[in-house]
């Protein structure tokens, strides 16, 4: 247990020579937010650090943000990793619960834990990892209902929803998949059946009204933030994007890699599942088919079929393994269990700590140097000599996967673009995307035409296009980008 508690963070600190972390391109971003808000004691309103700053912004994530800031406070750059590893360890633990260790099979529940954590093994660390988490446990939560038949695991959905509420959009997700739940307990459960006595329907009567009373509790809590109901209109414009099909993340599978097909044979695995135990748990049926949507419909959402589908397997072992021990439950040994559990997180998260001191490196130099093996750190480092110097003057043009570093490294230009989506428009999104793959001239792209120092890729076909022509001259070039003026 000890070993899957903390494998994840193991294999991540066993790569931390490339840290990889650190070229997840939205984090510094959130950072840069983070920072803000902690200099100004105040959420943004507005599109800081952007071209675009006059225009609205909602900082969705900004509980997120001010986590990372304050960890990048106490521990620099380590922060970054270190999150990513400690998500990861969380992320076992939650899987292996979700799979039922404790009270099924415990090495199917490994199994599953482990598939699980290399199907997402490329998550990075973004608020959409705070998603999964609580969505693990919103899932842990109403099984737990659905199980004991107890509305007690339902009162704490509320205080989930706060705080999901806070750290990421995606939290509307969770609401959506709380509405189905209470929908399919009163399709499947209310009404007159044959067979059930008065009392039993009563009871039932009750549990519907309770599970109504949490479920309203929890979209009052999602209202309890800086930007009130305003996040909805955020989440669904962001869903309804025509822009989307411009960025991988939002593209269906493309089975290129062997993830998506341990995802594709995990969810035939659940309805499998569903259909030989001839389920009629109506939920289940309905996440599957919900998550299953979502999931193969955008490459960023594959943490939904994942989680439903260990879900749903990790139920049909329980169920065999209370049918093999004959429904006997020993108390003894499940008091047992859990010391183990806690024993592994314990010394889990001793791992975690001794594999970040041996595995990230010490030094704010020696940090930044992997950061400049995919980033700009060098040209960046030369545009503010010469800023003060008034020979690269403003507005700057940037490519979009460097948008966010420069927020948090290069502040005194404003980016052109960078990964906060709901900050540009779709028709200057779609517009960018054609000029950078010289669909259009770049004539035709006012950020470019009217920039006065282009910051681009070395070797992209812009910045190389860009570089031999009269109209631009070459200020700084090396092998990761290269900085273009104006004659």
């Amino acid at each position: 247990m000890l070993l899957l508690f903390a494998s994840a963070s193991v294999f991540e600190a066993k790569n931390l020579s490339s840290l990889s972390t650190l070229a997840n391109g939205d984090i510094w971003w959130h950072l840069r937010t983070g920072i803000w808000m902690l200099q100004n004691h105040a959420v943004p309103h507005s599109g800081l650090f952007s071209q675009s700053a006059a225009l609205p912004w909602t900082a969705s994530s900004w509980g997120y943000d001010l986590l990372v800031a304050f960890a990048f406070r106490m521990l620099d750059l380590w922060s970054i990793p270190i999150l990513l590893m400690g998500f990861k360890t969380a992320f076992a633990v939650a899987t292996f619960l979700l799979a039922g260790g404790l009270r099924g099979r415990f090495w199917p529940a490994v199994a599953l834990s482990a598939a699980t954590q290399y199907i997402l093994a490329n998550v990075q660390p973004s608020p959409t990892y705070c998603s999964i988490l609580f969505f693990a446990v919103e899932l842990l939560l109403l099984n737990e209902n659905r199980r004991t038949g107890s509305v007690r695991p339902l009162f704490w959905l509320p205080p989930l929803f706060l705080l999901w509420a806070n750290l990421d959009i995606q939290f509307v997700y969770g609401i959506l998949f709380l509405v189905l739940f209470v929908i399919t307990f009163c399709l499947q459960h209310l009404g007159p059946r044959p067979g059930v006595g008065q009392l039993q329907q009563k009871w039932t009567a009750v549990s519907a009204k309770k599970m109504g009373i949490a479920a309203t509790l929890c979209g009052i809590a999602t209202f309890v933030t800086p930007y009130s109901y305003h996040l909805y209109g955020v989440f669904f414009a962001s869903v309804t994007s025509t822009a989307t099909r411009y960025f991988p993340d939002f593209h269906a599978m493309g089975f290129r890699q062997p993830q998506d097909y341990v995802l594709m044979l995990l969810t035939m695995g659940a309805f499998l599942a569903l259909g030989l135990r001839r389920s009629r748990n109506l939920f289940q049926i309905a996440l599957m088919i919900g998550c299953t949507m979502l999931s193969f419909h955008a490459q960023r959402d594959a943490w939904f079929a994942t989680l439903a589908a260990i879900v749903v397997i990790g139920e049909a072992l329980r169920d065999d393994a209370i049918r093999d021990t004959g429904g006997v439950a020993d108390a003894d040994h499940k008091r047992a269990r859990n010391r183990q559990v806690l024993i592994a997180a314990g010394l889990a998260v001793a791992i975690l700590m001794l594999a970040a001191a041996l595995g990230i490196p010490r030094s704010h130099e020696a940090l930044m140097a992997k950061v400049a093996q995919t980033y700009p750190v060098a040209a960046c480092n030369y545009i503010r000599e010469h800023h003060r110097e008034n020979e690269l003057p403003l507005p700057l043009f940037n490519p979009y996967e460097w948008g966010g570093f420069l927020t948090w490294y290069l502040p005194e230009y404003p980016v052109a673009i960078d990964g906060r989506a709901d900050l540009y428009s779709d028709d200057f999104v779609i517009q960018y995307s054609k000029a950078m793959n010289a669909d259009v001239p770049y004539q035709s792209y006012p950020a470019m035409a009217n920039a006065g120092t282009l910051l681009l890729q070395r070797n992209s076909l812009m910045g190389q296009a860009l570089s031999t022509l009269p109209a631009f001259r070459v200020a700084y070039s090396d092998r990761v980008a290269v900085v273009l003026t104006t004659p």
